[in-house]
């Protein structure tokens, strides 16, 4: 029996070992997340406005519910870095106006100090960005600040839990090679922007049990003149809702995935366990017939199972620890904490052993129910012998062109329907294991190409530092090389419906746009409404919104007007959630004329160190953003976590697949040596005598194979609905050359297991199995 309980622990063990690794590295990003964000006073509410003297922070720190407040100076600067032909991007955080300690979002110092108090040109850099760009304490760079060049010099390294995921504000991926969050003396950031005795930023705690809506409602009132952009909780900032995300789609595949393995274990321990019942019979006879009660029988079978799923689960929790602890450094490339060493979740394995056995001894409960209710006088009996008249198949004349050997295996399928649907159930499952990997690779391989060819056609978007007028965007199509831009209008909105709301900027473009197209699901273009709004699908999820409904607009900006907008139609988009209106339609809703704050670009990539260079020299740039680069982030953060995460899926499902297969065709041999060995002793060559055995495990996984496929679209398109989340999105995808592989697979795993089956076949001792019971 050790092949098949070898077979069984390794399926199980992969399920568990999926389980425990996921939840460990739930457990591992929470007590991170927990550490960093107590030890180094993470706030409560964030918000954002134009400018109001200090004394305004007084007076919310008065308001009730309201704990602590830290004022601060946040600004966006372009970065010249050398050997870097592209501008990056800086956002510099003021440190506390009076030079002590940060109360709030407090900086973890990885190496060197903060600025002195009379030092105006010292920063401290975030850790990612000097990684990545090489830089240590005492380097110089060139940033763009407020319109003059200025050089900064890097005292210290650091990180803030405020930029557990550094990105650019609207970005969905890290890209640490041109963004970095500083952190700078007050008094020099506020001197350069007119800023001194003011600030444009402010964070805040709460008081304990003070409920956050009242305060931001508070808030939003005393900032409204002061340009103020709207509070939001900890829960809506970009960082902490990116790691809210992930932490979400991990607690998902927690679940989903290993229930499937459990599921295929729970087939394979019922097949083992019936083969033993009928096959020991005259053993349970003989132990009732001594005194042994039907309680000591059932247990002792329970036992088996118990064998198996004390193995599985200490393989599958070796196995669950040893994925953890690689996979955790794929999160480090997109969180970024002082410290994340891998945690093990020891109640999973305790979880472990409890769902194993669960899925074992449901697994075998008919089983052992049938073991225990055999009464002795019956069992003693030899088994009744099966009932060999021809098959439905023969019965209505499709199998005259068939051979013995092929109606044999039909017959034998249809003695024990229930032992092949069973079988059937197990190799289905195993080939629907081997649909999601391939759906993965077609997903990200769409994605590349819809979202970086089909929609973002432009080499380049520039957003300015305030919204100007159309001179603006004439002095960007002037740049070198150029070919055309269109113009951007995006501001700062508060969506309603219902009770659900959402903070986002909408963004004017101009009917007909051909670099930033608009797409539907049939990847066809959307053309803008004269009047109305198009949106994200999953922000109309999220709202609750169908078309031709009204949302309430709150705008955030100017003088902040509050009107109803239909929505018009729904975009198909992969990253982050937008809202779109006709340029025009945006601004006459702003009241204001005909303004611009930033453009999409199409370059002549011959002069494209040209723009660049012009480009690092324009100050009203704030925020450049590269497609080429964008693109290589996502290749070498999302799309290599998910391609090791595809990778780990295939060598999982191979493994059952294998289990499976092998498992079937072992228990066949074991239930049908006697009549094959007979077939062998009246004359049948060793040839045919495999044609009956594998013919019907062959039948079996032609049969299992479709519904098999149709299963795993269905797991594929489960698991991948747990990717979607606000911040990034997989679309639903599968080629037939995913279909094809994962069919493959399962034949060859087949034919291996067939082969393995044969050669035992062939070593039968002929004599030893035709001996009588007695």
């Amino acid at each position: 029996m050790k092949g098949q309980v070898l077979a069984v622990c390794l399926v199980m063990a992969c399920g568990l070992a999926m389980m425990i690794m996921t939840r460990s590295l739930i457990l591992t990003l929470e007590t991170a997340r927990s550490l960093y964000y107590q030890g180094h006073a993470m706030a409560d509410v964030f918000t954002r406005l134009k400018r109001a003297p200090l004394a305004v922070a007084e007076r919310v720190a008065d308001l009730p519910g309201v704990a602590t407040v830290e004022p601060r100076v946040v600004v966006d600067v372009t970065l010249d870095l050398p050997g870097v032909s592209e501008p990056a991007t800086g956002q510099i955080v003021s440190l506390p106006q009076d030079g002590g300690e940060q109360k709030l979002n407090r900086v973890f110092l990885r190496s060197g100090r903060f600025p002195r108090a009379d030092e105006r040109r010292e920063v401290v850099l975030g850790e990612a960005f000097a990684l990545e760009n090489k830089m240590r304490i005492g380097d110089q760079l060139v940033a763009v600040i407020n319109g003059r060049r200025e050089t900064l010099r890097v005292c210290g390294i650091g990180l803030s839990p405020e930029f557990v995921f550094e990105a650019r504000a609207g970005e969905t991926l890290p890209d640490h090679k041109r963004f970095s969050v500083m952190w700078m003396n007050y008094r020099a950031l506020a001197v350069a922007y007119d800023m001194d005795g003011a600030f444009n930023d402010l964070c805040l705690d709460l008081a304990p049990g003070a409920a956050a809506a009242p305060v931001i409602a508070e808030i939003d009132r005393l900032l409204e003149t002061y340009g103020g952009g709207g509070s939001h909780t900890r829960r809506d900032q970009a960082s902490a809702q990116r790691l809210d995300d992930e932490l979400r789609v991990l607690h998902a595949l927690s679940f989903a995935y290993p229930l499937v393995f459990l599921s295929v274990a729970a087939f394979m321990v019922n097949a083992v366990l019936s083969r033993i019942v009928r096959l020991q019979r005259e053993q349970i006879a003989q132990l009732k017939a001594l005194g042994y009660s039907s309680r000591q029988v059932g247990v002792h079978y329970l036992k088996f199972v118990l064998v198996i799923g004390v193995l599985g689960t200490l393989i599958g929790g070796i196995g669950g620890r040893v994925l953890g602890e690689h996979l955790v450094g794929l999160y480090t490339m997109f969180f970024k904490f002082p410290e994340l060493p891998f945690r093990m979740d020891r109640s999973a394995l305790g979880l472990s052993l409890a769902v194993s056995m669960g899925a074992s001894v449901l697994g075998v409960l008919t089983v052992v129910w049938q073991a225990v209710k055999l009464p002795p006088a019956e069992a003693m009996r030899p088994e009744p012998p099966a009932d060999f008249k021809p098959s439905l198949f023969e019965r209505i004349g499709l199998t005259r062109f068939f051979s013995p050997a092929f109606r044999m295996a039909l017959r034998n399928i249809e003695r024990r329907p229930w032992q092949a649907v069973f079988t059937c159930c197990g190799l289905s499952l195993a080939t629907g294991l081997m649909v999601l990997p391939g759906a993965m690779s077609d997903s990200i391989d769409y994605l590349l190409t819809f979202q970086w060819n089909s929609q973002q056609r432009q080499d380049v978007a520039v957003f300015l530092t305030d919204p100007t007028s159309t001179r603006g965007l004439h002095d960007l199509e002037h740049l070198p090389g150029v070919i055309r831009a269109e113009p951007i209008r995006s501001v700062a909105a508060r969506l309603k419906y219902g009770h659900r709301q959402r903070k986002l900027a909408i963004t004017g473009i101009p009917v007909g746009a051909d670099l930033n197209r608009l797409l539907n699901g049939n990847d066809e273009p959307i053309v803008l409404p004269a009047e109305g709004m198009v949106m994200s699908e999953k922000l109309a999820e999220v709202l609750g919104v169908r078309v031709g409904d009204e949302l309430r607009v709150e705008v955030l900006e100017g003088t902040r007007p509050f009107v109803d907008v239909p929505v018009r139609g729904l975009v198909t988009d992969y990253a982050g959630v937008a809202a779109y209106m006709d340029i025009g339609a945006l601004r006459r809703m702003l009241k204001e004329g005909d303004t611009v704050n930033g453009a999409y670009m199409a370059l002549d990539h011959a002069r494209w160190d040209d723009f660049m260079r012009e480009l690092k020299d324009t100050p009203q740039a704030a925020v450049v953003m590269v497609k080429r680069d964008q693109l290589a982030a996502f290749r070498e953060t999302t799309g290599q976590s998910i391609g090791i995460i595809r990778k780990l899926y295939f060598v999982l499902a191979t493994i059952v697949a294998f289990g499976v297969v092998y498992n079937s065709s072992r228990i066949a041999l074991s239930e049908r040596s006697r009549e094959l060995a007979t077939l062998r002793v009246v004359g049948f060559r060793l040839s045919e005598v495999r044609g009956v055995l594998v013919g019907e495990l062959a039948l079996l996984v032609c049969i299992a194979l479709p519904i098999g496929l149709m299963f795993g679209r269905g797991l594929a398109l489960l698991i991948m609905k747990s990717f979607s989340t606000e911040t990034v999105r997989l679309p639903i995808l599968i080629s037939p050359a995913s279909y094809a592989i994962a069919v493959m697979v399962v034949l060859i795993a087949a034919i291996s297991s067939f082969a393995l089956v044969s050669r035992m076949l062939s070593q039968l001792d002929l004599v030893g199995v035709l001996k009588a019971r007695d």
